[in-house]
């Protein structure tokens, strides 16, 4: 049996690994496949049975992951995102969710004749969309930037939400049910525990990690251990008010100042990988497949309402008073597929209420991950058509993603800006970031390719990769991501190693020949060498008169030619490139030297010049005077 249970974790953590792979390769949501491959090792197979394998174990398993996904998914809410996002972001996840809430809920409770308290929490479970879903959908899609930010921005902030609501339901259903306690004491009681636990163990946990008490090695481990605990203290305190606890404590712990979560959302990447895409493969290898058929066609009107009802209902009540048009609108009502906190938090959900004996409480999993499944599908198949129809999608990317956030890196950001094209620096140098804000560039603090960035890099509107970062380790990890994400020929770098050095056997040819931008002999320590002897940036205009064998003899062959911009685009220079057109406005980095000789050649000219004019001026004289004599 040891060996059976052995062999079943090591599948599960082999194909939940397949499942991300997979859905990155296809650029879907990675909850497809996991869904795909639980139901095929489930119920298809009958490979997987959890709760025959891991017994009593499986219970308290799938708490503290659903723990651990609703911790992680409230230390994103933070509330001043929420006002800096716009009026349509907000409306979407106060006016536009409660809308959802109460329409599924109403559905649900006529269809399928549910307790009003059942219908709410399920109303309340599928409010959720969710950045895991979303945003390889508009990585598929490319909608217009200002479309893209807001169901981006709605999905990171309505995970917590929506969980928080279903949190607050449930606590609700559950005290409801216990006849030997009075409602409001029980309900009163819990909330009190969960609201002023969750609360004083975020401000703890804040003050640790904003006093440097913990070494930085421990801070993850710390975060998530005491997360455990304190679900676990406040269910011993008060059964089922656990889960309340840990959500308030991480809205706490991002909202209050001066603490640093981003290395705690970074975590959140291998405990997605490891922990919730495990658990997902779980969830699905449970479902019955005749609970799936049992729904009936009650369960195909449910997901209709959803699709066309609910969703619409929210974007144009959240529309009142926001600029978008109706075309933006109709786009919008269409992308919101549902995700892995609905799946996890109902699944919970449901095992404790068939327990208590709840009628109902068996078709909860079943109807979610009909919605999920419904949603994400439909959706990922028909939102690009249906952008193109309502002419939403953006026009070509011209903007651009440098990573690394040196001097000379800004200083091209700035002109690239100056010309009206977007630019992003990222860097994990806080120094970098900070002298790019004041330069009022945008930027991401952080690595561009953590699943943290998947989430909040806003790559709307950027169809180009510089990579100009010193990290040597780092740097083809972004190359072959965006690679990927882009195309070859979009993804652009300097070395960050002379042409001799020893490491270049170990790197692929293809990222050497990308590799090269500008000239083979031009590496960031020559650009950062450059720039410290005050090299600068200059934007050139190459016409019929001037052409660029004219700004090589007035500038001397040290110039760098880096871009050239014709007809509002921008075009990268590459090592085997020679020769420039015409009618261009070429930016180059003219190192001091070149500066010095231009000068020089300038003030030659200008001498040469004027000795020119006062000859011209003298021999007029002289032919003025010589009729008179």
């Amino acid at each position: 049996m040891i060996e059976q249970i052995t062999g079943m974790l090591a599948l599960i953590g082999v194909l939940s690994l397949l499942c991300q792979w997979i859905g990155w390769q296809l650029r879907l949501p990675a909850i497809l496949p996991l869904l795909c491959c639980g139901l095929v090792i489930g119920p298809g197979l009958g490979w997987l049975d959890p709760d025959a394998i891991f017994g009593d174990l499986l219970f308290p398993l799938i708490s503290l992951g659903v723990a651990v996904i609703l911790f992680e998914g409230a230390l994103t809410l933070n509330f001043k995102e929420i006002r800096d996002h716009g009026r349509m972001v907000t409306h979407l996840v106060t006016v536009g969710a409660m809308a959802t809430w109460l329409v599924i809920s109403v559905a649900s409770w006529w269809l399928f004749e549910f307790s009003s308290s059942l219908a709410l929490l399920f109303g309340a479970l599928v409010v959720v969309t969710g950045p895991t879903v979303i945003v390889p959908m508009l990585r598929t899609v490319r909608p217009k930037s200002e479309l893209a930010s807001i169901l981006r921005w709605e999905g990171i902030i309505i995970d917590p939400i929506g969980a928080l609501i279903a949190v607050l339901v449930y606590e609700y259903i559950t005290v409801s049910s216990d006849q030997t306690s009075h409602v409001l004491t029980a309900l009163g009681s819990m909330l009190s525990i969960g609201l002023g636990i969750g609360a004083l163990a975020g401000y703890v946990l804040g003050w640790i990690l904003r006093r440097n008490i913990l070494p930085h090695y421990l801070t993850n481990t710390a975060v998530l251990t005491i997360t455990l605990g304190v679900f676990v203290g406040s269910n011993l305190l008060q059964e089922e008010s656990g889960l309340l606890t840990v959500t308030v404590m991480g809205i706490w712990l991002a909202n209050m100042r001066g603490v640093a979560i981003q290395a705690i959302l970074e975590f959140k990447e291998t405990l997605t990988v490891l922990l919730i895409s495990a658990l997902f493969i779980l969830l699905a290898a449970r479902l019955d497949s005749d609970a799936m058929l049992s729904l009936g066609w009650q369960g195909g009107v449910l997901l209709l309402i959803v699709l066309f009802i609910a969703r619409p209902l929210s974007i144009w009540l959240s529309g009142i008073g926001t600029s978008l048009q109706a075309r933006d609108k109709w786009f919008l009502s269409w992308i919101a597929p549902r995700g892995i906190v609905a799946a996890a938090v109902s699944s919970l959900f449901a095992i404790k209420l068939e327990q208590k004996g709840m009628e109902g409480a068996d078709m909860l999993v079943p109807l979610v991950f009909l919605i999920i499944i419904g949603t994400v599908v439909i959706q990922s198949l028909t939102a690009l058509s249906w952008a193109k129809r309502l002419g939403v999608t953006a026009k070509s990317a011209q903007g651009f993603l440098i990573f690394g956030g040196s001097k000379f890196a800004r200083e091209l950001a700035k002109i690239l800006v100056s010309k009206g094209i977007k630019v992003i620096i990222a860097d994990s140098n806080w120094d970098n970031v900070r002298l790019a804000r004041m330069d009022n560039i945008q930027v991401y603090f952080g690595n561009p390719v953590s699943e943290h960035a998947d989430t909040y890099l806003d790559l709307s509107g950027i169809g180009k990769v510089l990579i100009l970062s010193p990290y040597q380790q780092l740097n083809p990890v972004v190359f072959f991501h965006f690679q990927d994400l882009f195309g070859p020929e979009k993804v652009f770098g300097v070395s960050t190693t002379d042409s001799s050095g020893s490491a270049r056997h170990q790197l692929s040819e293809s990222y050497l020949r990308r590799m090269c931008l500008f000239d083979e002999s031009v590496s960031y320590s020559k650009l950062a060498s450059l720039m410290n002897r005050d090299a600068v940036l200059k934007t050139t205009n190459l016409t019929e008169n001037f052409s660029y064998q004219d700004f090589i003899e007035r500038y001397g062959d040290t110039v760098v030619p880096l871009i050239y911009v014709k007809a509002g685009k921008v075009h990268m220079i590459t090592a085997d490139m020679k020769t420039f057109p015409t009618g261009v406005e070429l930016i180059s980095l003219i190192p001091k030297e070149a500066s010095e000789h231009q000068q020089k050649k300038a003030a030659e000219e200008k001498e040469l010049k004027e000795q020119k004019e006062q000859s011209e001026a003298a021999i007029e004289v002289d032919d003025a005077i010589t009729p008179n004599s």
